[in-house]
């Protein structure tokens, strides 16, 4: 086709972009800020998402530029956008997946169901929304958080000293939302505007970090499906969305379902998508970006569990785990990202299809389990 992507970041979500992009026969360079990364195969370059000099050089010579991560400063992103370079998506767009406070003043303009919240500044605002919301509340840093980090609840503004302690800096304080179940809808959308959504999904978290998936979500067909779709469909297209964009939601116990955050790349809850859906998150992306068209998102089995490895053995024992796994659950699919192996850290995932989800979910976490610690 002649198209070469760029990717900043070298994680393993640029390293699953590889395939799809080598069967669509797009080039594709991840500028990595180390050797040895999850993404090593395609890095072309060394240099740090922090540093403009190293960006600008990397933007040379790729059709468009896009994200492993979301943490390229905003003024870099629009020097890019000066200098010539194709970001998608673009710093406009960015700019409400990097703050939550921003996030949350623009979905609230646009009408989209969100928790109650408020930015704080110092223990006094702090204290004045616990009394309104029951006396407990999540409190988060706008940027920087990810996994579980930079989110803690609080009870008093003493559980959150260390932060209110930066004079002046933003925070921001959310209700405690009683929720059922975690839900996240994924979307694509290229600059033309065409949009394509898959399955919403059900998410499980642990210690803050996803664990488990299944596609689609079950008892979610009519209403709630409708619901989610149409607050990923008009969140991409008012924010201008290029890519994929990951919507993550909570279904409350008084039926509310509230917008959590955004995530504007490929997703770990899109992960099932590369055995399970008719087109993967990776490649949709890569489409979306150069503005292609975009393929179907239909499910290939009436269900898919996607479940992270996290942590695990050391590096070598994890390796000497895999035949094991492979020969106990071979419908199952592995898939390592050439990481050490750490307490926490998502080192892999697994997913496994059928039509009996019983089962599909037995096969997925049967699977992980050979790579416990």
């Amino acid at each position: 086709m002649g198209y070469t992507v760029g990717v900043v970041g070298g994680g393993q979500l640029a390293r699953m972009m590889v395939p799809p992009a080598i069967e669509l026969g797009i080039g594709i360079r991840v500028l990595a800020e180390n050797e040895g990364e999850s993404a090593a195969i395609a890095v072309s370059q060394l240099g740090s998402p922090r540093n403009l000099d190293d960006l600008l050089r990397f933007g040379q010579g790729v059709d468009v530029l896009t994200f492993d991560h979301e943490h390229v400063p905003q003024e870099h992103l629009r020097a890019l956008v000066a200098a010539g370079v194709a970001v998608r998506p673009g710093p406009h767009a960015l700019l409400f997946a990097q703050d939550k406070i921003w996030m949350r003043q623009r979905l609230s303009a646009l009408a989209q169901p969100v928790p109650d919240w408020a930015e704080v500044t110092g223990p006094d605002g702090l204290a004045a929304f616990l009394a309104d919301h029951g006396g407990r509340a999540v409190l988060k840093t706008p940027t920087g958080g990810y996994d579980g980090k930079g989110v803690r609840v609080v009870t008093s503004p003493d559980d959150a000293a260390d932060w209110l302690g930066d004079a002046g800096r933003p925070l921001l304080v959310e209700e405690l939302v009683e929720f059922r179940r975690e839900l996240s809808q994924l979307v694509a959308r290229r600059p033309s505007g065409d949009i394509a959504l898959w399955p919403l999904v059900e998410t499980t978290q642990r210690n803050g970090v996803c664990a488990e998936v299944i596609a689609p979500a079950p008892r979610s067909a009519g209403r709630l499906a409708d619901a989610a779709a149409d607050i990923a469909t008009t969140v991409a297209a008012e924010l201008d969305v290029t890519g994929v964009l990951a919507v993550e939601l909570f279904e409350t116990t008084d039926d509310r379902l509230l917008v959590n955050e955004l995530a504007m790349r490929p997703h770990n809850t899109g992960h099932w998508t590369i055995e399970g859906s008719t087109t993967s998150q990776f490649e949709q992306h890569l489409r979306a970006v150069l503005d292609l068209p975009l393929g179907a998102t239909g499910v290939r089995e009436p269900w898919s569990v996607m479940v992270n490895v996290l942590g695990g053995p050391s590096a070598g024992e994890y390796v000497g785990r895999y035949p094991r796994a492979l020969a106990d659950q071979p419908t199952v699919k592995v898939h390592g990202y050439g990481k050490t192996p750490r307490p926490g850290r998502k080192v892999g995932h697994v997913t496994a299809t059928g039509d009996d989800l019983d089962d599909v979910v037995y096969r997925a976490r049967a699977a992980a389990a050979f790579f416990d610690a």
